[in-house]
């Protein structure tokens, strides 16, 4: 059975634990190692505040932490989203459930749809998220190439863009029916970000 990309970044960094001090990055083996700036100075009772630091992580520390993928699961597909953030991990998700039927870049941004959703915890709300986004690219027969989400309280309010399907310029490889309870997870990572991830029935 034909597949998308079995991943949408293959680049991972470590997050930064963003604290109101400042700290110094120094990057060391592709990790980054936080040391607060008044040590240096040697006054580690008095850091002194790095500007650079006071803007939180860059669009590339972001672009760089944020990414799906796939994995095998007998004959359905797993999708798995990484994320800076919780919210973004559900993004990613969907995105990973999109790639299963169609490369996302092939999406043009021309029409956006309001999706929410709640549930009693993380797991069973990424289910009823992605669940949601299959639903409405069903009957409104489009495709969704960007996603927003924002979390609060076992709820979740999100806006889907994209497109009518094209058969010719999208090419879709399957039908996915719906997000399983299978493999369900929402967790940390080692590296401070979020992963969301299921498996999708096709």
């Amino acid at each position: 059975m034909p597949r998308a990309t079995a991943s949408g970044h293959h680049h991972r960094s470590q997050t930064v634990d963003q604290r109101r001090a400042a700290y110094v990055l120094k990057p060391r083996n592709a990790h980054w190692l936080l040391i607060p700036t008044g040590l240096a100075a040697g006054r580690p009772d008095a850091l002194e505040p790095d500007p650079e630091r006071q803007r939180g992580p860059t669009d590339m520390e972001l672009a760089m932490h944020d990414h799906w993928e796939h994995f095998e699961h007998g004959a359905d597909v797993g999708v798995r989203g990484f994320g800076l953030t919780k919210a973004t991990a559900f993004e990613q998700a969907a995105l990973a459930l999109v790639a299963v039927i169609t490369d996302p870049s092939r999406v043009a941004i021309k029409q956006t749809v309001s999706i929410a959703c709640e549930a009693a915890d993380d797991e069973l709300l990424l289910a009823a998220w992605l669940n949601a986004v299959v639903f409405e690219m069903a009957v409104r027969r489009m495709l969704f190439g960007r996603f927003h989400v924002e979390l609060l309280d076992g709820r979740l309010q999100a806006t889907a863009a994209g497109e009518a399907t094209s058969i010719e310029r999208h090419e879709p490889a399957v039908e996915v029916k719906g997000a399983t309870y299978t493999t369900l997870r929402v967790a940390r990572t080692g590296d401070g970000g979020w992963m969301a991830q299921t498996v999708v029935d096709v």
